[in-house]
């Protein structure tokens, strides 16, 4: 898939708000800092499509982003930001939930993890979550340009292990470099797979 067109539409915390054109959504969730905003400009070939930040916790919003006029790059608040205070992270996690339990446009969630680390409680706890909610995600490992290759096989091979214990199959797994732009082609063929298969 080529993206030639990638825009900025609506951000907001209230799912009824949300754009009502029924065209398909990407929802891109993960512990905060995990190189979220980084991916997704990578994926559209913008540099400044979804804000960076160097501080964790910087988007607290719903995002749409329209792409090719034709489906939507959500990007989802982080989860998991200690730092932010217990009532903000309340409203996150309620608008967040309310919208993966509810959008009705939403097809698949991409949960984005450091590959770097070996299995985080967190992660295992929203992807079980989303697994009892029906919600369908598939998992995209973040920033593999820091590690070796055989780290990486490593923690891999540990998540699926961790993983196996509650699932009978893996989702879908995809491995990134927001850097080298690794994982690109892969993730934008399996999102035009799908919408090819919804129309």
């Amino acid at each position: 898939m080529k993206i030639k067109k990638a825009e900025f539409v609506i951000s907001n915390t209230d799912i009824k708000l949300c754009p009502k054109d029924g065209k398909p959504e990407y929802a891109f969730i993960g512990r905060s800092n995990v190189g979220k905003s980084s991916l997704i400009n990578m994926l559209c070939d913008q540099k400044k499509l979804a804000k960076t930040s160097g501080r964790p916790g910087k988007t607290q919003l719903i995002n749409h982003f329209i792409i090719n006029d034709e489906w939507y790059i959500v990007d989802l608040p982080g989860y998991g930001y200690a730092k932010a205070s217990k009532t903000s992270r309340a409203s996150w996690e309620k608008f967040i939930s309310e919208y993966l339990t509810n959008r009705e446009e939403l097809v698949n969630v991409f949960v984005l993890i450091d590959s770097r680390l070996e299995p985080q409680k967190i992660d295992l706890e929203f992807m079980n979550w989303c697994g009892q909610k029906g919600i369908p995600f598939s998992i995209v490992f973040t920033k593999i340009d820091k590690i070796s290759s055989s780290v990486l096989q490593k923690n891999l091979a540990k998540y699926k292990k961790e993983l196996l214990k509650t699932w009978a199959d893996i989702p879908p797994v995809f491995t990134s470099s927001a850097t080298g732009k690794f994982g690109r082609e892969k993730i934008l063929n399996y999102i035009e797979h799908i919408n090819s298969e919804i129309k």
